[in-house]
């Protein structure tokens, strides 16, 4: 095992980072909701409840972060392109840790988060695979 400090530094981010998937993409905590009465809250099961975060995003927000989701993927995919092997695996390794803990139902939205980051990866290495042939010279 390598004493380099920076080793330990990584380990501890990908940690914090494997660990905000704990709550499995958004599942609801065990608390009663803020504005719910008890009556409500006690006849609805914990995925039936939810939490009201604010007013209903306009046509507007919902297209810029679509926008934004674009970007973040294109530079994802150009930064995977350039990643080592161990970089990619570390990527796909990622991917494959997120699941619902034993006994819990398991959240779509997790369950194609992960997939996407499997994709993600693959289309990468077809990148990588793809640049690393010569040009066909041109005529």
């Amino acid at each position: 095992m390598s004493n380099d400090p920076n080793d330990t530094d990584r380990t501890t981010l990908r940690e914090q980072a494997i660990s905000r998937w704990a709550n499995e993409g958004g599942e609801i905590p065990d608390v009663e909701p803020p504005h719910a009465s008890v009556d409500a809250a006690s006849t609805q099961t914990r995925a039936e409840r939810t939490y009201v975060d604010g007013p209903p995003q306009t046509n507007a927000e919902i297209v810029q972060l679509k926008v934004r989701m674009i970007a973040l993927e294109s530079l994802l995919m150009a930064l995977l392109s350039d990643a080592s092997p161990q970089q990619l695996a570390l990527a796909k390794e990622m991917a494959g840790t997120i699941s619902p803990r034993a006994g819990a139902t398991p959240h779509r939205l997790t369950v194609q988060g992960a997939a996407q980051m499997r994709w993600l990866v693959e289309r990468a290495q077809i990148l990588r695979e793809q640049s690393s042939k010569p040009a066909k010279p041109q005529p």
